[in-house]
C-alpha cells in the first residue's frame, strides 16, 4: 500500500453500466389520514416470497454488479490491505468467572470465533465450549445470540440465528460430552441459570412483532417450560439476567423511556417474582445487589440519573436512599458494583469517564479515584467483570488512532496495567495519524461535538471528507479504532464522526433534543457539521462523502432531501446508506411490523395529527423530489428484521423516477443476511471493500 496516494479531482465513476437500470412497475396504493394522502406506488415490493419481487431484487443486484465491474481490482486491493492489518490468528484476554478463565480464539482462514475456557488451577487444559465455524457448516449465515454457563460449569446454554432475521434458537450443551441436549426453544432472547444449574429462565418473542413478551422457567428433563410472566403492553420488552454477586435473578420490563424490575433469589427458582418498584411513565431504574441492598441507577429526580440504595426486603421508591448524585451537566451512564468498591461511568463534555470509589462495610462511597485517559477523543468503558469479590476492575480503551486495549485497574494501588493492545500488523504506526475534537455551532446556536481523524502527512485543502452520523435512540456514537478505516486514511480521506442531537453523548437531554417533535435537529446538526468542516479546511466542497446505517440511513435520506430543498443539492458528493430506515410513514403506520409500536417513543405515533405532520415532513421516501442527487450506494439484506428490505428497495425505485442527473444510484441486497450484513469476518471485509471502492471512485481518489 502506498504511503502517499495521489489525490485527484473527481472524474472516474462507477456509473457506466452496460445494463439499463431496473424499472420497478408502479401500482398505485394510497393511505389517507389526518386530511393527507400518502402515495406509495411500490408497496407491492413487500411481497417477499413472490417470484416478481425476487426477480426485481436480482435485477438490482445484477445492475449494481455490472456498474461496479470496473472497481474489481480496487476492491481486491482494498480487501488485501484490510486483511493485512488484521491479526487473523488471535486470542482475547481471558476473564475469570466462577473458577474458569474464558476467552475467544480466532484462526487464520476461519470465518468465525471459537469460544474456549480453562480452569483457573495452574496447568489446566483448554476446553472448547463452542466452535462457531462448526455451527456454520452448511449455513449461509451464522450468529450467536448469547452464551451462559451453568453455575456447576457443566452445561452451556447458547442461542443461534442462521438466517440474519435475529430470531434465535436456544440450545443446551453438556460440556462434559460435547453433545447438545434434546431441549431446544425457538424465538428466544435473553436467558440465565438459577443457582441449581438445572433451572433455566428465558424470554421469547412474538413471532410477528418480534417483541420479547414472555418469560419462561424450565427445569431440565422436566415438563414443558412454565410461563411465569407475560408483558401485555406493546411498548415493552422483557429481559432476564442476574446480579453480579449471583444472588438474584432480575427481570426487566422496559420501553424506550420507562421500565420496572422484578427479582427472585437465584437459590429459590420456584419463588414468586417480587417487584422492586412499579413503572412510572418516563422513569427508568437499573438495579444490582450487594449485602442485602439493591443499588439502583435511576432518573426519577434528575434527567442525568442518580444512584440510590434500598433494602431487598422493602425496595420500593419510598425506601430509596441517595448514594450518589453527580453534577447537573454530567450524565451517570452506568455503574459497576463489587463487594468492596464501586465504579461510576459518567460523561463530561460528551467524553466517558470512570471513577472508582471504595465502599465502607455500610455501603458509603469513599473518595473517588479517576482513571485518566490521554487523548482528545476516545471511548472507555467497563469490560467483562464477572467476579464480585475482587480488587481488580477490567476496562477497555480505544480511540480513533489507538487500537482497542484491555486494562486491569488495581483498586489497592490505583494503577492500571495494560493486558493487551490489539495487534495491527501490516506496517501500522499510530504516530502517522492525528485525532481532534471540535465543537461546531448548529443552526440554532447549539454546540455539537465532532471527532476527527486523518493522516498527518496528507492534510491538504482538497482532501476528500467523509462524515458519519447516527443520532437516534440516545446512542452515543463510539469513537474507536478501525483497521479497515486505514485504507481511507492512507489515501488522504479526512474522517469525521458527528455527535449530533438524538444521540446520547451529552445525556438524555441530548437525546430528547433530537427525537419526536424536534427530530429535525438531528438532520440540521449534521448539515451544519458538514458545512463547517468544509469551511474550516478539512475537506474539499466537491469531495464530501457521508455514511449512515439503519436510523443513520434515515439521516442520510433526510439530509440529502433537506440540502436539495435549501438549494444545496451538491453539498454531498457520495452517500453510503446501509439498511436505511427511509420509509418512515408506511412503517410507523403498520403496527404489525416488528418494533413499530415500541418505536412510538422515539419517533412519535403517526396516528396522532401532530406526530404525523412532523414525521411526514422529514420521511425520506415521502419527500423525494425531482432534481439532481449525489452518487448513492444503498445496501440492505433480505432477512433484515429491523428495517425491512422493501424500505430501501422502494426508496431507490421512486428515486430513479425523479433523479435528473447521471450520478450512479445503486442498490445491493444481500440475499442471505440480516440487519448487520454478512456474518463471517472475511465476507464482512469484502462488503467493506465494496463500499470503499464505490466511495473512493466517486471521490476521484486513485487506487
Amino acid at each position: 500500500m502506498p504511503e502517499n496516494t495521489a489525490l485527484t479531482t473527481p472524474s472516474a465513476s462507477v456509473k457506466t453500466s452496460a445494463l439499463v437500470p431496473p424499472v420497478a412497475r408502479r401500482e398505485p396504493h394510497t393511505v389517507s389520514l389526518h386530511g393527507q394522502t400518502l402515495h406509495d406506488d411500490y408497496a407491492w415490493l413487500r411481497n417477499k416470497d413472490t417470484p416478481e419481487v425476487t426477480a426485481y431484487l436480482e435485477q438490482e443486484n445484477a445492475y449494481t454488479a455490472d456498474a461496479m465491474r470496473g472497481t474489481e481490482s480496487l476492491q481486491a486491493t482494498l480487501y488485501k490491505e484490510m486483511l493485512s492489518h488484521i491479526q487473523e490468528t488471535d486470542e482475547s484476554v481471558p476473564y475469570l468467572s466462577n473458577g474458569f478463565y474464558y476467552f475467544i480464539r480466532t484462526l487464520e482462514g476461519s470465518q468465525y470465533p471459537i469460544h474456549c475456557r480453562r480452569a483457573a488451577t495452574e496447568g489446566s487444559p483448554e476446553e472448547i465450549l463452542l466452535d462457531v465455524n462448526k455451527l456454520a457448516e452448511g449455513e449461509p449465515y451464522m450468529a450467536v445470540g448469547g452464551l451462559a454457563v451453568s453455575p456447576s460449569g457443566i452445561l452451556l446454554a447458547y442461542s443461534t440465528d442462521n438466517t440474519g432475521f435475529r430470531q434465535y434458537t436456544l440450545r443446551i450443551r453438556n460440556l462434559t460430552t460435547g453433545e447438545d441436549l434434546p431441549d431446544t426453544f425457538p424465538r428466544t432472547g435473553s436467558f440465565t441459570w438459577a443457582a441449581d444449574s438445572v433451572t433455566l429462565f428465558f424470554t421469547t418473542e412474538d413471532e410477528q412483532t418480534k417483541r420479547h413478551d414472555k418469560l419462561f422457567r424450565y427445569v431440565l428433563g422436566g415438563e414443558s417450560p412454565q410461563l411465569i410472566l407475560e408483558e401485555p403492553d406493546e411498548r415493552f420488552n422483557l429481559g432476564v439476567g442476574q446480579t453480579r454477586d449471583r444472588q438474584y435473578i432480575l427481570v426487566e420490563s422496559g420501553s424506550h423511556t420507562t421500565n420496572e424490575c422484578r427479582f427472585l433469589p437465584a437459590t429459590e427458582p420456584t419463588a414468586a417474582l417480587a417487584l422492586i418498584a412499579p413503572r412510572l411513565d418516563d422513569q427508568e431504574y437499573y438495579p444490582d445487589h450487594r449485602d442485602g441492598s439493591f443499588w439502583i441507577r435511576t432518573n426519577d429526580t434528575t434527567k442525568n440519573f442518580r444512584l440510590v440504595t434500598a433494602p431487598v426486603n422493602s425496595p420500593g421508591r419510598d425506601h430509596w436512599q441517595d448514594a450518589y448524585t453527580g453534577a447537573p451537566d454530567v450524565p451517570l451512564e452506568d455503574f459497576d458494583l463489587f463487594q468492596s468498591f464501586l465504579v461510576l461511568s459518567e460523561r463530561q463534555a460528551g467524553l466517558p469517564t470512570l471513577a472508582v470509589h471504595w465502599l465502607s462495610p455500610e455501603g458509603a462511597l469513599g473518595k473517588a479515584s479517576s482513571i485518566a485517559f490521554p487523548e482528545p477523543t476516545y471511548t472507555a468503558s467497563a469490560a467483562t467483570n464477572r467476579e464480585f469479590n475482587t480488587t481488580k476492575f477490567r476496562y477497555s480503551y480505544t480511540s480513533l488512532v489507538s487500537p482497542a486495549s484491555a486494562y486491569d485497574y488495581d483498586v489497592l494501588t490505583s494503577t492500571s496495567a495494560l493486558l493487551k493492545q490489539q495487534p495491527v500488523p501490516g506496517g501500522f504506526s499510530a504516530a502517522n495519524y492525528a485525532s481532534e475534537r471540535l465543537w461546531i455551532t448548529a443552526a440554532d446556536g447549539t454546540q455539537v461535538p465532532v471527532s476527527l481523524v486523518y493522516r498527518r502527512d496528507q492534510r491538504a485543502a482538497n482532501n476528500p471528507l467523509y462524515v458519519y452520523g447516527y443520532g437516534s435512540y440516545g446512542y452515543a456514537l463510539p469513537v474507536g479504532f478501525s483497521a479497515t478505516r486505514l485504507s481511507l486514511l492512507d489515501r488522504g480521506v479526512v474522517m469525521a464522526y458527528a455527535h449530533i442531537r438524538g444521540g446520547g453523548e451529552l445525556g438524555d437531554a441530548w437525546h430528547d433534543a433530537g427525537k419526536m417533535q424536534v427530530k429535525i435537529n438531528t438532520f440540521t446538526d449534521f448539515i451544519a457539521v458538514t458545512e463547517a468542516l468544509v469551511q474550516q479546511g478539512f475537506g474539499s466542497p466537491n469531495r464530501v462523502a457521508i455514511e449512515g446505517g439503519s436510523a443513520g440511513g434515515l439521516l442520510m435520506g433526510a439530509v440529502v432531501n433537506l440540502a436539495a430543498a435549501a438549494g444545496k443539492p451538491h453539498l454531498f458528493s457520495v452517500v453510503l446508506s446501509h439498511v436505511p430506515f427511509v420509509d418512515v410513514m408506511n412503517t410507523m403506520l403498520d403496527a404489525s411490523l416488528p418494533l413499530t409500536v415500541a418505536e412510538y417513543e422515539e419517533w412519535g405515533n403517526p396516528n396522532e395529527p401532530d406526530a404525523f405532520a412532523t414525521m411526514r415532513a422529514y420521511s425520506p421516501y415521502d419527500n423525494l423530489a425531482a432534481g439532481p442527487y449525489p452518487a448513492m450506494l444503498v445496501k440492505t439484506s433480505l432477512n433484515d428484521s429491523q428495517v425491512m428490505y422493501w424500505e430501501p428497495a422502494k426508496y431507490v425505485a421512486r428515486l430513479r423516477t425523479l433523479k435528473q442527473n447521471d450520478t450512479p444510484l445503486l442498490l445491493h441486497i444481500n440475499m442471505e443476511a440480516g440487519h448487520g450484513g454478512a456474518s463471517g469476518r472475511y465476507d464482512y471485509l469484502k462488503e467493506i471493500a465494496f463500499d470503499y471502492a464505490f466511495l473512493l471512485t466517486e471521490l476521484g481518489v486513485e487506487g
